[in-house]
């Protein structure tokens, strides 16, 4: 029988074994605390929030403390590939895209896709979730707020793709003043826009439809410190080249550099 798995060595055969294991063991602990923290009443509860607040919704005690200290042990793996950027009156901070998360911090990757994590965020959403494409730099990725000034502007998530691009927003590591704000309702005009604002603690969530959330993160102060995590499911992962080629200019140039949006993929994170 000539297969893929026939040509793996006893090494990479092993490799795999675990890589499943792993994953299987992170999903069937995020399960059990999911149920405990929003059985099925509770949850039923918050997806009527979700959709009373235009596609919103905040939680700040979400992820069980062993992942958040896990998340924070990627932070410091991932930090020599922090890609530093600056956009004049827009934003500016520090970016890792999936690509970099791949290779220095691969529990983040395990944790995006858990069956029991994407299960939940259908309930609350009502869609049909899907993990976005390999080459989407943006699927998962950090965000440094580590030096004066560091911030970005008012913006939607805008999704280049032919369906709906939601957003799940984890807090890792806090030290600082910096808030998620945010106008609720600014694309339903029967709707009075309602404004809000949150400082997102770690293994807080803040869960939402990234076109229809107009929000900003607000500028950190000297000696402060924030890195926040972001996962991006979608509804449809087809995306026109056109669109496409704009994505990725706008994310070489505003958050992770030429070189993580554009190089080549392999190994085995690379073809998932």
């Amino acid at each position: 029988m000539n297969s893929s798995v026939d040509s793996l060595s006893p090494h990479e055969l092993g490799g795999k074994s675990a890589e499943r294991k792993s994953l299987h063991a992170l999903d069937e602990t995020l399960a059990a605390h999911l149920q405990r923290l929003s059985p099925e009443s509770q949850t039923a509860k918050l997806h009527k929030t979700f959709d009373n607040q235009g596609a919103f919704l905040y939680l700040d005690d979400f992820l069980p403390r062993e992942f958040t200290e896990k998340l924070v042990v990627a932070v410091h793996a991932v930090t020599p590939a922090i890609n530093r950027n600056y956009l004049p009156g827009h934003k500016q901070g520090g970016s890792v895209s999936r690509h970099a998360i791949d290779e220095l911090a691969p529990f983040i990757a395990e944790l995006y896709r858990s069956p029991a994590l994407i299960s939940w965020l259908e309930k609350i959403s009502g869609d049909t979730l899907q993990e976005s494409p390999a080459d989407d730099p943006h699927a998962y990725a950090l965000y440094f707020y580590t030096k004066a000034g560091d911030h970005i502007g008012w913006h939607y998530d805008t999704s280049y793709y032919e369906g709906r691009r939601y957003t799940m927003l984890l807090g890792v590591m806090d030290d600082s003043s910096c808030r998620l704000d945010y106008e609720l309702h600014t694309r339903t005009p029967e709707i009075p826009d309602q404004p809000g604002s949150v400082q997102i603690p770690p293994g807080g969530l803040v869960f939402f439809d990234g076109d229809k959330l107009r929000h900003r993160i607000t500028p950190a102060r000297a000696g402060e410190f924030r890195v926040s995590l972001t996962f991006e499911y979608v509804t449809n992962p087809n995306m026109r080249p056109w669109q496409r080629f704009i994505s990725n200019m706008k994310d070489s140039i505003a958050y992770f550099g030429f070189g993580q949006v554009f190089r080549r993929k392999g190994g085995k994170n690379g073809a998932a």
